[in-house]
């Protein structure tokens, strides 16, 4: 079945030649059959093409609206309107819809960042980001729940361990069975020890002396972590005052609330003290110098990220072969890239 519109199409052509009472005639025997069809069919049916050209009719000529008959002009302008929406959605569906989806480990790392700095707006965490993502999407991908009203114990604690150290004794008995105390001082920030003595008879002036030599200038701690051993007494705590050190006191019988002094301890046994029999004060102070000098610069520990007390660089493959160094008299060994 051939369309209307290309049948008007084709009658267009040859009433071109015709003569003007010809097409008048032919006009009212048309526009007579019109007025029949418009009472006999209440709604005619028009197709996608018949639409189309009336869409095509009313752009090329401006006395359209006086020939239409069988629809109104609204309804001619609401074709266009509506071919004009169609095709934009179209040329917008082609790609993907919605937003650009956000991979996983930038949406993790938004919320650790978030965790991290409570007090950032979103703001400053796109623009520590360094990613091209919107403003409203990094406070879509924060955490839940309130922000936290202080700091967290972690970072409380990280910002005082710098003005922080500790100091405690330890017993060594020697093959004379004669017993040693060993004092050692602890820095917090890097786990480094500052200083140790030994002494057969440790007092509270001896003490005293001992923080006054890890101490010499003007480089003391803001706070001192000790127990409440007699040896601490009023000539030690008058000394560390003058010096404008503040002590802390553990509770009695809790050493684990001196944790990082007293795991040196421990280190210092399982490491040395349990492989050696110490024959004497000269002899303890030379096992002890050689194993702290292994502790600065080769053990790791984990809270400082595997790390030494002394930060040790990474050496790479091309620095040379892995070599074997025997520390602590071959107690302990360190690995090593050398040039061959």
């Amino acid at each position: 079945m051939i369309p209307p519109v290309i049948t008007v199409l084709l009658a267009f052509v040859p009433r071109l030649f015709r003569a003007h009472a010809s097409l008048c005639l032919e006009d009212l025997a048309l526009r007579h059959q019109l007025a029949v069809y418009q009472q006999t069919v209440r709604r005619p049916r028009l197709r996608t093409t018949d639409r189309l050209f009336w869409v095509w009719l009313s752009r090329l000529w401006s006395g359209w609206q006086t020939a239409l008959a069988f629809v109104q002009p609204r309804t001619v302008i609401a074709w266009q309107q509506r071919r004009f929406r169609d095709h934009w959605r179209r040329l917008s569906q082609r790609g993907t819809l919605g937003r650009p989806a956000i991979a996983k480990d930038v949406c993790d790392l938004i919320q650790q960042m978030w965790r991290a700095n409570p007090t950032w707006g979103s703001p400053r965490l796109v623009g520590e980001l360094g990613i091209d993502v919107a403003k409203s999407t990094v406070e879509k991908y924060r955490p839940s729940g309130r922000k936290p009203l202080s700091p967290t114990w972690k970072a409380f604690l990280a910002n005082h361990v710098p003005d922080l150290v500790a100091l405690d004794f330890f017993a060594v008995p020697t093959v004379t069975l004669r017993v040693l105390f060993v004092l050692v001082i602890l820095a917090h920030e890097r786990r480094r020890v500052v200083h140790f003595n030994i002494t057969e008879h440790p007092t509270a002036p001896w003490t005293a002396q001992q923080v006054v030599e890890a101490f010499p200038w003007d480089g003391a701690p803001r706070y001192l972590l000790r127990d409440r051993d007699r040896v601490y007494g009023d000539a030690f705590r008058q000394r560390v005052r003058h010096m404008g050190i503040e002590e802390i006191l553990i509770a009695p019988k809790s050493p684990w609330q001196n944790p990082y002094v007293e795991r040196l301890i421990g280190s210092i046994r399982r490491d040395l003290l349990d492989h050696v029999i110490v024959l004497n004060a000269r002899h303890l102070r030379r096992l002890l110098t050689e194993y702290l000098t292994y502790y600065h610069r080769f053990r790791t520990h984990l809270s400082l990220g595997m790390d030494c007390p002394e930060p040790r660089p990474v050496e790479r493959p091309e620095d040379g072969k892995v070599v074997e160094v025997l520390e602590v008299g071959g107690l302990h060994h360190h690995y090593e890239r050398r040039a061959a």
